[in-house]
């Protein structure tokens, strides 16, 4: 079998602490036939990974070129602070940075929040990476902040984490090469956004293989006509029957002006018929 008469599949680049378990679930439940693989990169190698064709689209931290990547914004993650279970920061509810002043705080070489001025008091060396703060966190050695999702991928019995208010923030979108985005691609933004099966925008239970999007949104329109007409034709008849019951009213209330003088006029029209013209 040759590369252009592969099978058809989907990779999904994700950086840690993004979840996509669940799109995953929809997504082998819709396009069966279509092996959807996951792919867990540094926050930092994603766009690269999407540039080179490596995945078709990927759950990045943003910001992201946008001048090259189409990407729908998802969610924006809470910025917590990372110490040891009794740590005096843990008697409150939630912190400031200003409360991290006389801490040791790492900043590891794949720290995603975009620090002006990084808080608390800078560490030896920089740890390589997140996991790598965590153990010195649970070392005792100083405190570590993340987005949430980070300090729950890395959760340990001996730490625990409280909310830093006035931290940078991290938000999570699903991006892709713009130029490249194709019916896979499209199925999938469908299943993030919560579409239906049979919405017209994704690819749906009924959508012909091959089909062009017009094609679909022409299919669907027809679908919808005759749900039209039926609803215009019980308008239709409920306005006849609403007329002729306004009518009848009319009759059992007595008649109204308008309705006496159109009986007046029928009945003189009936004698001139007969040649018997009324007489005024």
């Amino acid at each position: 079998m040759t590369g252009s008469e592969a099978s058809p599949s989907f990779r999904l680049a994700y950086v840690p602490g993004a979840t996509p378990a669940k799109w995953a679930r929809i997504w082998n439940e819709r396009l069966p036939d279509i092996p959807l693989e996951l792919v867990q990169v540094p926050a930092a190698d994603v766009p690269g990974m999407l540039r080179d064709g490596a995945a078709d689209a990927g759950l990045v931290r943003l910001p992201v070129d946008r001048t090259f990547f189409s990407a729908i914004p998802l969610y924006t993650e809470t910025t917590v602070v990372i110490v040891p279970k009794g740590h005096l920061v843990t008697a409150a509810d939630e912190v400031s940075v200003e409360d991290l002043a006389d801490e040791v705080v790492f900043h590891p070489l794949d720290d995603v929040l975009g620090w002006e001025r990084p808080p608390g008091e800078p560490a030896f060396e920089r740890p390589a990476t997140t996991e790598d703060a965590v153990e010195l966190v649970a070392a005792g050695v100083g405190l570590l902040v993340v987005p949430q999702s980070l300090a729950r991928l890395h959760h340990r019995r001996d730490l625990t984490y409280r909310p830093v208010v006035d931290a940078p923030q991290s938000s999570v979108a699903l991006a892709w090469p713009e130029e490249r985005t194709t019916d896979l691609v499209d199925d999938f933004i469908g299943i993030v956004r919560g579409r239906t099966v049979n919405s017209t925008r994704g690819r749906g239970g009924a959508r012909t293989p091959g089909g062009s999007q017009d094609d679909r949104t022409g299919a669907a329109d027809a679908r919808r006509k005759p749900a039209a007409g039926k609803a215009t034709g019980r308008a239709g008849k409920a306005g006849t029957t609403r007329a002729g019951s306004g009518g009848s009213g009319g009759s059992r209330g007595g008649r109204g002006a308008k309705g006496a003088k159109g009986a007046r006029t029928a009945k003189e029209t009936k004698g001139t018929k007969r040649g018997r013209p009324r007489r005024p």
